[in-house]
């Protein structure tokens, strides 16, 4: 049975992380999002929320085609979410490496980069598993919830904010940490994508940090045209590794608007406190703004359009069958309008009793389905043989079994 959270319907868990797990879910339209519910030690940290309030406003500048752009969120009650873009596909960590098309995948990521800094945002755990690969293309998913959430009280409950590896060396020293950290990321990540191997090596994630700080990575077998950008992206002294912008202008990646696709169901109960009251955003309540079809409505309009599909396609083939059998079978053509026209019927009865929200045009469609498939076949018997009509009832059996196949 599924869980209602706020206005979304969450339908599976997709898995977890250092601060939350993660479901999938039904907006109030009925579109798949994801529903990301902080763990109740993340919840308890009051400090750590407030940060995160503050910054979800900006989080939601972000937008582009790579990144999961924030559509919600609800940071005040029990159980605190955030709502970001679904990403269908497989993270980095996941699929073989290295990757194929690697200069597609830099590309992508250098783009979110660029979005995400553009926005002064920073991700701060950037790895293979933040980035969903979706049709060939990476998406990052995550950003800004780890630099919202670094606080001791957060830690020391048990999220680990970053993975050792992916880490830059100042925030492992836990110096100060910027954009530049974001760089070291990008590249730890590449590195990955590109070779095949950790660029820092396995074992335990002592050893790693150490390895980070402490030694150059391996980019063995990296490309020719990626290993000079990378080893500058690893570099251990932060002024030394490039702007998001130059990574962008060496990869040949043209700078675009990242207008973030900002949902118009509902918003965050949340404020930024340097926004103004035209970007402000609140959280949806019904009655407010215009009428919103709940989930069950949607479900009930799409099982509704699909019943449709099938009885009037029914009834063509019906109707197409019955004219091909008029001359040599009169009673056989009979015999398939009536099965048809009394299944179509039974459907009525059904409707009839039924409380559904299309109960009256579902009974319409029934009649029309009816008189149309008889009109329908008296014409098809008057124009065409029925040599011709068993040719074209033929086809459209092969046609349909391939259509249900393929679907």
């Amino acid at each position: 049975m599924s869980e209602r959270l706020g206005p979304y319907e969450l339908a599976s868990r997709l898995g977890a992380g250092g601060f939350g797990a993660v479901h999938l879910a039904l907006d109030p339209e009925g579109r798949t999002v994801a529903v990301k519910v902080l763990h109740p030690h993340v919840a308890a940290d009051g400090g750590a929320l407030a940060r995160l309030a503050r910054e979800v406003e900006t989080m939601r500048m972000v937008g582009g085609p790579h990144v999961a752009e924030v559509l919600d969120a609800s940071l005040t009650g029990e159980r605190p979410y955030l709502v970001t873009r679904y990403v269908q596909g497989r993270p980095l960590s996941a699929v073989p490496v290295p990757v194929p098309d690697l200069r597609r995948l830099a590309a992508g990521l250098a783009d979110a980069l660029l979005a995400m800094h553009a926005a002064g945002v920073v991700h701060r755990d950037l790895k293979p598993a933040n980035v969903m690969m979706t049709e060939g293309e990476p998406v990052v998913i995550d950003f800004g919830i780890a630099s919202a959430l670094d606080s001791l009280s957060v830690t020391a409950s048990g999220a680990v904010v970053g993975t050792p590896g992916y880490l830059a060396p100042e925030v492992l020293e836990g110096r100060a940490a910027g954009m530049e950290a974001d760089v070291f990321s990008f590249g730890a990540t590449l590195a990955y994508a590109s070779t095949g191997r950790q660029p820092y090596g396995q074992g335990p994630a002592s050893a790693v940090a150490y390895r980070v700080v402490h030694h150059p990575p391996d980019l063995d077998g990296a490309p020719a045209w990626l290993e000079p950008l990378l080893r500058e992206c690893l570099s251990t002294d932060p002024a030394a590794r490039p702007t998001a912008a130059q990574i962008c202008a060496r990869l040949g990646v043209e700078p675009v608007a990242h207008v973030p696709l900002v949902s118009h169901q509902a918003a965050p109960a949340v404020r930024a406190r340097s926004v103004s009251d035209d970007l402000s955003t609140r959280e949806w309540r019904p009655g407010q703004e215009r009428h919103r079809r709940s989930v069950e409505e949607s479900r009930a309009r799409h099982r509704e359009k699909v019943r449709r599909r099938w009885l009037i396609g029914s009834g063509l083939f019906v109707a197409l069958l019955a004219a091909a059998a008029r001359e040599p079978l009169p009673e056989v053509s009979l015999f398939l309008l009536a099965a048809y026209a009394l299944g179509v019927v039974a459907d009525a009865g059904v409707a009839l009793f039924s409380r559904g929200l299309y109960r009256r045009s579902r009974l319409v469609a029934d009649a029309l389905s009816v008189a149309g498939a008889t009109g329908i076949c008296f014409g098809l018997a008057a124009m065409f043989s029925p040599v011709t009509l068993a040719l074209f009832a033929g086809t459209a059996l092969v046609v349909g079994i391939v259509f249900l196949v393929s679907a």
